[in-house]
């Protein structure tokens, strides 16, 4: 599903691709987003075929990001969208995504947010990490570390799998 979700995505920016470094600016951007992040981004690279070096550093900055933001503000993000009538279904959507992860980051705390991060499944990622653990009110700073931890980790299995270093060791 990612794949399919990184080729239209690369659709849409293909315009990039002709300027200086726009292939680069391509996986920067979907290292930024919810969902795709840096899977989506080492994907992107390695359909792009950019340098893996060069697009382990952009991926893994491009997710690194968001982590402070989100961490500090999605709590107060969440209660102005919950007094918004338009916005009520996205919150339910993502209190749903909370309730469903939540008992395995409580239960093993800061290394239980960083397996979450670092283990790039779906649904997984320094975006729902980091909502989990504001929501549950986890120190920002251990979260913050562990988050980049898990990022850390993801993006090392990400690149294995993207630019197919597994195919060496198999």
């Amino acid at each position: 599903m990612v794949e399919k979700i990184v080729a239209f995505i690369l659709s849409l920016f293909s315009s990039l691709k002709v300027i200086p470094f726009g292939k680069e600016l391509i996986v920067f951007i979907i290292s930024l987003m919810p969902i795709l992040e840096l899977r989506g981004g080492l994907l992107a690279a390695s359909l792009l075929n950019l340098n893996p070096l060069e697009s382990y550093i952009i991926a893994v900055i491009g997710n690194i990001i968001p982590i402070p933001f989100i961490l500090w503000f999605i709590n107060n993000i969440l209660n102005w969208m919950r007094k918004k009538k338009k916005l009520e279904k996205i919150v339910k959507w993502l209190d749903k995504k909370v309730i469903k992860h939540k008992d395995q980051i409580e239960k093993y705390g800061f290394w239980g947010l960083v397996l979450f991060v670092g283990i790039p499944l779906p649904g997984t990622g320094a975006w729902t990490g980091c909502l989990i653990a504001a929501v549950l009110e986890m120190n920002r700073k251990k979260a913050f570390i562990a988050a980049i931890l898990g990022v850390l980790i993801a993006s090392i299995i990400m690149m294995l799998i993207s630019f197919g270093f597994l195919k060496i060791f198999i």
